[in-house]
């Protein structure tokens, strides 16, 4: 007669039929598990992915409800949100950032824009004024100039007291307007402030009108900052005429 050792009948029934222990029921369903585990992060990644998309695309969670306007002076925020024309109620992942960029940045005073979302219900939109650097008057128009020569609109109020007034033609053209802003960054702030008019007739005939009925010939804006110091110079003398469009040639009347 064989005999069985005890360790052999674990687990196994009268009749010699194995049972399944705890602990082996725990291995088989681990291994299955583990078979199927790649499949079931896959499923789950697949359905967090397309409520992701739901979300953004189709649901009302976050959709456009407000606009924030910030770094705007001279411009109203009202104005701003006029012409940004924002689609409210739209998924803010489908709102085009650089269409309203656009929109904002076709104001004559706004020198760039940035457009963002601000989730989950906001577009923000960063402004960038034109800073006025002088006064161009244009008929009965009063207009601001930068310092890249832009003209643009701005209400007399918002401009800065003592600004220098360019006088222009009518047809004059963009070159000779970024001419004269040059002029006006490269004189000394004491010059500055004696500058009543600078008349602008084209890239090389620019000429100031200073207090005290003197008159200089400037040129172009070629070489400004030792046309400033010439001027500078010749200031202290009784003169009425000035002319330092050749600055190491300079003439006085």
């Amino acid at each position: 007669m064989t005999v069985v050792d005890s360790t052999e009948r674990r687990g196994a029934g009268h009749d010699g039929v194995v049972v399944a222990t705890p602990d082996f029921a725990r291995r088989r369903l681990r291994a299955r598990l583990s078979r199927w585990r790649p499949y079931l992060l896959t499923l789950l990644a697949a359905v967090v992915v397309a409520i992701g998309v739901w979300l953004l695309y189709f649901s009302s969670a976050v959709t456009v409800t407000s606009v924030e306007v910030t770094g705007n002076d001279a411009l109203t925020t009202a104005r701003i949100e006029k012409v940004a024309a924002v689609p409210a109620g739209e998924q803010l992942i489908r709102v085009d950032l650089a269409a309203i960029q656009a929109r904002i940045e076709r104001i004559d005073a706004v020198q760039a824009a940035q457009v963002s979302r601000s989730w989950p219900h906001t577009i923000s939109v960063q402004v960038t004024e034109r800073v006025p650097i002088a006064v161009l008057r244009r008929g009965g128009a009063v207009l601001g100039l930068d310092a890249e020569g832009v003209v643009f609109t701005v209400k007399e109020s918002q401009l800065p007291k003592g600004l220098p007034v360019v006088q222009t033609a009518l047809n004059v053209n963009a070159a000779t307007l970024g001419e004269a802003a040059r002029v006006v960054v490269a004189l000394r702030s004491d010059i500055a402030a004696r500058v009543e008019r600078i008349k602008a007739d084209s890239i090389d005939r620019i000429v100031l009108e200073l207090d005290g009925g003197v008159t200089v010939e400037w040129g172009s804006a070629e070489d400004s900052e030792n046309k400033a110091r010439v001027l500078a110079i010749l200031l202290a003398r009784d003169v009425t005429e000035i002319d330092v469009s050749v600055p190491g040639r300079p003439t006085t009347r």
